[in-house]
């Protein structure tokens, strides 16, 4: 597939701006936290175009969420010149549901009900076997499938997983010719070493573990990771700053929650997708659409998920991150 030129997102950058008018703002996310019923909150989902929810409960949200995020993915699947960009952003599910299943065969557990939709390959599909997935992503499955079995070890096999989706990214935004996909896979493979640098400190894990869950991919490479001799001196400069002056605080055991430091990792990746909005047309446009929809899904969780679970405003506040609106 030949790379487009950024005249070829006219058109769809032209229907992204109108649907950019129905995003879920700070304000309106700000009465969801303050609504005193739970039908007040939903009333503002259902402004946003998400639908009646009748009642408010876990599987109900879940669908909610799912469904809106399928609806997003065709919205934008038959308007978009390359359908690299869409797979970009729908892969994570594809090897979410491939951590399941693998689990899952190596367990004799059913794994149905912790299966998700919006990957490029429906649930069922991959239930029934990987012969209709594509070789990078079917050759990834059957690695972690032949490590489950070998070791027992079901965090080898997520991690093998976790490698191959970034690295499948990366793949996928090069493809692209795009810049700015490429730009934010680096930012993403960043925040995910410095997210497992503070957790391996954490725990206490050694130079071995540390090498085994590190990336490559992004700015920094593994090698200078390994290197450093604080958490979060690599990162000092750069987006990811502020998340990394918290990871020096919150690399010891025992240290605080990193309700904060995950806060700020998110949020540089929702800057670097802000740009698009500067942008009058390209795949950047579609690619900040994309990136703004997963974060709305994730805030709205959070505030529900907050008041299922009878959390104040003020709690559910700090487990919000910056809107792209």
């Amino acid at each position: 597939m030949p790379n487009k030129k950024d005249t070829d997102y006219l058109s769809i950058s032209a229907r992204i701006r109108a649907l950019e008018n129905r995003l879920l703002t700070r304000e309106r996310l700000e009465r969801m936290v303050e609504a005193r019923e739970d039908a007040e909150a939903l009333k503002v989902l259902a402004e946003c175009g998400y639908g009646e929810l009748n009642a408010l409960n876990g599987a109900a949200l879940e669908h909610m969420l799912s469904t809106a995020r399928e609806r997003v993915f065709a919205e934008l699947a038959a308007g978009l010149p390359d359908s690299r960009l869409l797979d970009l952003f729908r892969l994570k599910y594809d090897y979410h549901n491939a951590k399941v299943l693998v689990k899952a065969k190596a367990t004799g557990q059913e794994a149905r009900r912790l299966l998700v939709a919006g990957g490029r390959y429906s649930p069922e599909e991959l239930e029934q076997g990987l012969e209709r997935c594509g070789e990078f992503f079917r050759r990834a499955v059957e690695r972690a499938g032949e490590t489950m079995e070998q070791t027992g070890d079901p965090q080898l096999a997520d991690l093998l997983l976790d490698k191959a989706c970034f690295e499948e990214m990366g793949l996928l935004a090069k493809e692209c010719g795009s810049a700015f996909l490429q730009g934010y896979v680096r930012l993403a493979v960043d925040a995910a070493n410095l997210r497992s640098r503070v957790r391996c400190a954490r725990l206490e894990k050694g130079h071995d573990f540390l090498k085994q869950v590190l990336m490559e991919g992004g700015s920094v490479s593994v090698d200078a990771l390994l290197r450093s001799r604080e958490v979060g001196e690599p990162f000092r400069v750069g987006p990811l700053s502020e998340a990394s002056r918290l990871a020096d605080e919150l690399a010891k055991p025992g240290a605080g929650a990193l309700t904060a430091f995950e806060c700020e990792c998110d949020n540089a990746l929702m800057a670097y997708q802000e740009k698009a909005r500067r942008t009058p047309f390209g795949e950047e446009v579609a690619a900040g659409y994309l990136f703004a929809r997963e974060a709305e899904l994730t805030a709205i969780r959070t505030v529900m998920a907050g008041r299922m679970a009878g959390l104040g405003p003020d709690v559910i506040r700090q487990r919000l991150r910056e809107s792209y609106v």
